[in-house]
């Protein structure tokens, strides 16, 4: 097994046995160096946005001093939901290994491949009504940020 699948299965395994939340574990590495590991802490934190990849890009963001982990690699042992493969993407990890599939995690009561299909716009009936309002005036933000002369871009 691969070493650094190893420990994001270990950490996944970790979260179920001590109720932190799912079985999702997370690795992330740069030049063959261990930067972060994290595992899915929904239920600890009552933070459903607490998932492992999202942890793991959060404290190598923070140890790294740097948004952009473009250098980094990122193991998971499930196929990230669609909320950790954009937070994945965000952070400009290149290259992103997984061990189970959203259909392995679907089958066990997660929603992963659920919210897919409702980007991928295949279900019938969606769990989120989206409704654009006021965009005139929420435009002037995108306004600033556009005519912003020392803006960072990420």
């Amino acid at each position: 097994m691969n070493q650094y699948m190893c420990i994001a299965l270990k950490e996944a395994i970790k979260g179920v046995e001590v109720g932190d939340g799912g079985p999702f574990g997370a690795v992330i590495v740069k030049d063959g160096e261990i930067i972060s590991k994290a595992h899915n802490k929904v239920v600890k934190t009552n933070d459903p946005t607490a998932h492992a990849e999202v942890l793991a890009i959060r404290e190598a963001s923070r140890k790294l001093g740097r948004f952009d982990l473009s250098d980094c690699e990122i193991f998971s042992s499930c196929e990230p939901c669609p909320m950790c493969f954009a937070a994945i993407h965000w952070a400009k990890i290149k290259k992103l290994y997984f061990g189970c599939t959203r259909e392995d995690a679907s089958k066990i009561g997660f929603d992963d491949k659920f919210i897919y299909d409702v980007i991928m716009g295949t279900v019938e009936e969606k769990q989120v009504e989206l409704r654009e309002i006021d965009r005139d005036e929420c435009l002037k933000a995108f306004l600033k940020w556009d005519e912003k002369n020392d803006k960072v871009s990420y």
